[in-house]
């Protein structure tokens, strides 16, 4: 049963870009800095870990790619973590060390592709859900690869069945029915979007799906990346500034949004307000309308070599 109130953090800080092990160390500091705040579930950005590599193209135009950024790209690559690897226990010792449920993004590491991924990672049992976001933004495409629905977006959780949508697929409406019909009560949208357009859809899901919405993005400064990035700005430059925020289901702003420094959100979440909200909309019941529309989801994995047995 979902508990009926829930403190809820999200975190508006960067991890270490280019270095997987420094930014856990910062993701077990900041956790830690949530759970002294009381928070039980916390919200970490999109590629905290591995990093999101603003402002680089890893030397790619229409028809060639350099040898600069082909390095860039392997640096980037080997910073990104195998969620099968040793990554998996230090998310769960982290979150079983500060007693959090973690929600967040990961860059990770299959082969030679690498993806923009969210993980769930429960105190007691460890990584619970890690799902690949579907389709990368713009420039993201030069690095990142496609996901799908094998892993499902929504799942059921200690505080709740809690989704997560990962930047952009925010503006997915197909994406955004399929999990309201998963029953999601508690959205978690890490992203890297700081633009004033974001507040307004961060409220507009909440309204929409009638459930909380935990958005966490990025803090940080040039300063951050390595020395020899190849982005001309001061040393002090901000280069993404945040704009985190927490919502509840009537679109109300609980906590943010937050612009001008890295920071932990909090805000306590009533769960009835869930219900009282469905009063008077719920998007996949007394609101729709199955005899004009429908959504097929097809959660079939998209594995590139598939073996099947042959019968004779």
């Amino acid at each position: 049963m979902t508990a009926p109130r829930i403190r809820a953090g999200v975190i508006q800080a960067a991890g270490v870009p280019f270095d997987a092990e420094a930014s856990l160390s910062e993701l077990d500091r900041l956790a830690g800095e949530a759970a002294g705040k009381g928070c039980q579930l916390v919200v970490f950005p999109e590629a905290f870990i591995g990093g999101y590599p603003r402002g680089l193209n890893f030397g790619s135009v229409f028809g060639s790619r350099d040898a600069e950024g082909r390095e860039w790209y392997r640096r980037y690559h080997a910073a990104a973590v195998d969620l099968a690897g040793p990554v998996r226990g230090e998310l769960a010792r982290i979150a079983r060390a500060n007693d959090v449920l973690l929600v967040g993004g990961v860059i990770e590491r299959d082969g030679g592709t690498l993806y923009c991924t969210a993980v769930w990672t429960d105190p007691e049992l460890g990584v619970m859900n890690s799902r690949r976001k579907l389709v990368p933004t713009g420039a993201e495409r030069i690095a990142w690869g496609n996901g799908d629905l094998a892993r499902q977006p929504v799942i059921e959780t200690r505080y709740g069945r809690v989704g997560v949508a990962i930047c952009w697929e925010n503006y997915m409406p197909l994406l955004r029915t399929y999990m309201y019909s998963q029953g999601v009560e508690i959205w978690c949208a890490p992203t890297a979007d700081a633009r004033d357009t974001w507040a307004a859809s961060m409220r507009h899901i909440a309204l929409e799906g009638r459930c909380f919405v935990l958005s966490s993005n990025q803090f940080i400064r040039r300063e951050s990346y390595p020395e020899d990035y190849p982005v001309d700005l001061a040393q002090d430059a901000v280069m993404c500034e945040g704009g985190s925020m927490i919502v509840n289901p009537l679109g109300h702003v609980l906590a943010g949004p937050e612009r001008e420094q890295a920071t932990v959100l909090v805000a306590d979440l009533d769960m009835g307000d869930i219900a009282r909200g469905s009063l008077d909309f719920d998007p996949i019941g007394h609101y729709a309308r199955p005899d004009l529309f429908s959504l097929e989801v097809d959660t079939r994995p998209r594995a590139v070599v598939r073996k099947s047995q042959m019968t004779y």
